[in-house]
């Protein structure tokens, strides 16, 4: 039976005999998802997909950005702080991925989803595992910026270390995810948008310039748009698992709008540094993938096309990322 994304989403029949699914501590890593059926055990090809390869781009574009607006202060280059804060953003990304699969998992959320299965809900590895790898990328990520806060002497940093891995896990695990409260967007624009772009800048000019903080909201509204449309695709599921994701609370048709004025609102913001630095007109080119994107979410019918609009619009963030830091750097 074909799943469709409209109002009427055609449901597979045993998510309507079950019932929402059962939600379980996610504090909590021993034992087997409810849900979970015999299956072959993880290859090395899975736990790379675990990852989401195709969300880094998220965690590239603001350091990217951050150090292209340090160096519109003449900034010297320091590649081994600008190779810290690329790792702190990479391990937190692939970090968070892996904490939402294993929370997702336990908690039964993932049963009846139609996109790529996931580790621990399809039983591919074991929930203690998987919590594990999300932890260990965690720890790098803190070992990372521990280095970095160290060499620079500004320890107030360590607060904001401290509350970035916390986001990271508590978006889908603890009692009260905020993931599942409509908060997902608030936090993917501060986090991987504010706080990466302006903390990238910081740590390699010793404090924050305009340029820094309009790049980072763009890169954030666009990091915001790549989490609608996930929440857009997986909207019936949600509902079901009693995920009350951005999408599920103002609907499908609202969630598509919202998307669209995330990942075109950059390219308003980049009126400013046109104006400012010429050659970021260049960065329109990134519209020949945010249009495409935008079309295939507000016409999409199934999962796969949402996927595929996912991926455009993760890409978006790169391209809009190097283009305006080319501009602002060259």
């Amino acid at each position: 039976m074909p799943a469709r994304l409209e109002d009427d989403v055609r449901i597979p029949r045993e998510a309507h005999a079950t019932g929402p699914a059962q939600k379980s501590k996610s504090g909590r890593p021993g034992g087997r998802p409810p849900t979970a059926a015999k299956v072959r055990k993880a290859k090395p090809r899975d736990w790379i997909a675990g990852a989401r390869l195709r969300t880094l781009p998220l965690s590239i574009a603001p350091v990217a950005l951050g150090t292209a607006a340090a160096h519109t202060a003449i900034a010297p280059w320091a590649w081994w702080r600008i190779a810290l804060a690329l790792a702190v953003a990479v391990c937190l990304q692939i970090g968070v991925n892996y904490a939402n699969d294993y929370s997702d998992g336990i908690r039964g959320t993932d049963k009846f989803r139609l996109g790529p299965s996931r580790l621990t809900g399809s039983g591919a590895a074991k929930p203690r595992t998987v919590l594990t790898v999300a932890l260990v990328f965690l720890g790098l990520a803190a070992v990372a910026g521990a280095i970095l806060v160290v060499h620079i002497g500004q320890y107030w940093l360590f607060a904001i270390g401290a509350v970035c891995i916390a986001a990271a896990y508590f978006y889908t695990g603890g009692k009260r995810p905020y993931g599942y409260y409509g908060l997902g967007e608030l936090f993917v624009f501060v986090f991987f948008g504010l706080v990466a772009t302006a903390g990238t800048t910081f740590v390699q000019l010793g404090h924050v310039n305009l340029e820094s903080w309009l790049s980072g909201v763009a890169v954030g509204f666009i990091a915001c748009a790549v989490l609608m449309v996930n929440n857009i695709r997986d909207l019936p599921q949600d509902k079901l698992a009693g995920k009350r994701t951005l999408a599920v609370l103002i609907g499908n048709m609202a969630a598509r709008i919202v998307f669209t004025v995330f990942l075109l609102l950059p390219f308003v913001i980049l009126i400013y540094f046109v104006l400012l630095y010429p050659n970021a007109t260049y960065t329109y080119f990134a519209l020949f993938l945010a249009l495409p994107a935008v079309l295939i979410t507000l016409t999409a019918k199934t999962p796969k096309e949402l996927v595929l609009a996912l991926q455009l619009t993760s890409f978006t963030a790169l391209v809009y990322a190097v283009g305006l830091g080319w501009a602002l750097a060259f």
